[in-house]
């Protein structure tokens, strides 16, 4: 069993999941990763040609890919639950789902085990603007133990390109996860 399991949803932004997996990858773990039937689509159009095992090479190894419809893996059960689910970016229908206990595939499941299990439940909503259901249901994940970390990159690092928003986002990730990294320059007075 990996270190993380990565959920991509159907959500705009899935360059967010992919360069959370190549860091992962990088710093040496271990990645059960999902990809939701609208995050293909979604990625195809934003990231055309991408495959993870082919770009992703010899650090590919330590990278698991499952269908969303796969109910074999082992981390579905609470005696075997993953430290930690991640799902980046995460739609507002996964984010609906998970907060009122539906888990009716692989990713909503694991993030339910991670849940009732009292682990690490981090979600990257990508949504704009909020409706106030939006919000009641990030309101009621937080309360329920999930880290709700908006795509809402800063600017005090003095981005150049799209990379350094990315990767602020990542680096934020990161920090939740307490991994050292240099994505990005921490605030300076």
């Amino acid at each position: 069993m990996s270190d993380f399991v990565v959920g991509i949803t159907g959500a705009s932004g899935s360059i967010y999941g992919v360069r959370l997996v190549e860091g992962l990858l990088k710093n040496g773990y271990g990645v059960d990763l999902v990809i939701t039937s609208a995050g293909e689509r979604v990625m195809a159009g934003e990231l055309p040609g991408f495959d993870f095992k082919k770009d992703f090479g010899k650090e590919g190894a330590r990278l698991r890919v499952w269908e969303n419809d796969d109910y074999s893996a082992a981390f579905l059960s609470g005696s075997r639950a993953p430290r930690t689910v991640i799902i980046i970016p995460c739609s507002m229908g996964t984010l609906g789902a998970l907060a009122n206990g539906i888990s009716s595939n692989l990713l909503e499941r694991a993030a339910d085990v991670v849940l009732k299990e009292k682990k690490q439940l981090i979600l990257v909503p990508r949504e704009t603007p909020l409706n106030l259901i939006h919000l009641e249901n990030m309101a009621k994940l937080a309360r329920a133990g999930a880290d709700i970390l908006p795509a809402m990159p800063a600017f005090y690092h003095s981005p150049k390109d799209v990379d350094d928003l990315v990767n602020f986002i990542v680096g934020k990730v990161f920090d939740l996860l307490g991994i050292e990294h240099h994505l990005f320059k921490r605030w300076q007075t």
